[in-house]
């Protein structure tokens, strides 16, 4: 069990996640004792038992399922009955996803940054700015944030982005934006959302996509946010903080991303301009998300 517990404070504390069972309660002859856990990690490894046999085959299945939907949940089985096990007990077994305090990376120390931030720390994200502005990337209008003096680029080396990792771009210059989703959306990433008119996310695809063809779009939402009809920098927090939730938590929302809408194909071909683009029909309501 100790080998266990040092592998999740290691989780917790390094980053990652995994899916742990705790033997809750037993009754009569049954392979463990209340207490010993199994953990399972994304990869497929595997530390500790829960008893071996059929009941941590059945554990095993539920570890997965809950790797994929993040949903706890109690087993509880019979080991004759309902395994046929020889042992004839009664076991209980709880099942959860454990996971570090997630990180999101926010580009762009300005207006719209800054309450983002603060409402991403509320919500239990690690947050960490990236910005070479001086005097807006401060300890003062980002308390309790990592702060990175760079521009996107070349943060590259310094960020070490993981699959785990939540991308926010909102930088002050198109140019910066640009950069940036060519160079991360290439990266493994849990999510990336980049702030814009959809025009401006169309005309920069349509740039990314002539010069060295478009990146992975699948964990990419841009424009950023859900639809609120936000306007003000702490309305677009808002509305970004919403999708966050919804997408860690495997729920609908009402998302303002295009770059998976037909008309995004047309523009890559040269059929439409991102100007025509922006004003296709089936697109999502458009907020005012342009910095």
């Amino acid at each position: 069990m100790r080998e266990v517990t040092e592998e999740v404070l290691q989780i917790l504390s390094e980053g990652g996640s995994a899916a742990l069972a705790t033997v809750i309660r037993t009754s009569g002859s049954t392979p463990q004792r209340s207490g010993a856990r199994l953990l399972l990690h994304p990869g497929g490894e595997i530390t500790g038992t829960v008893g071996g046999g059929a009941i941590e085959e059945v554990v095993l299945g539920a570890l997965r399922r809950c790797l994929r939907d993040g949903k706890p949940t109690v087993l509880s089985h019979d080991l004759g009955r309902d395994l046929g096990m020889c042992c004839g007990g009664r076991m209980e077994v709880f099942v959860e996803r454990i996971e570090s305090e997630p990180r999101l990376i926010v580009f762009g120390a300005g207006h719209v940054a800054r309450p983002t931030a603060v409402m991403a720390r509320a919500v239990g994200f690690r947050v960490v700015v990236v910005d070479d502005r001086e005097e807006l990337n401060t300890e003062e209008r980002f308390p309790e944030c990592e702060r990175l003096l760079a521009e996107p680029q070349d943060a590259v080396d310094g960020l070490r982005v993981t699959p785990e990792d939540w991308l926010l771009i909102v930088t002050h210059d198109h140019r910066l934006d640009e950069e940036a989703l060519d160079v991360y959306a290439r990266l493994d990433h849990r999510y990336l959302g980049m702030i814009g008119s959809r025009r401006k996310v169309f005309r920069i695809l349509q740039r990314i996509h002539g010069r060295r063809g478009l990146p992975p779009l699948d964990r990419v939402y841009a424009p950023v946010g859900v639809a609120l009809g936000a306007v003000s920098p702490e309305e677009i927090a808002v509305s970004i903080i919403a999708e966050l939730v919804a997408i860690r938590h495997g729920r609908e929302a009402d998302h303002l991303r295009a770059v998976e809408h037909p008309a995004l194909h047309k523009v890559l071909a040269g059929s439409m301009s991102p100007e025509a683009a922006a004003h296709t029909e089936g697109l999502p309501t458009e907020d005012r998300h342009e910095p």
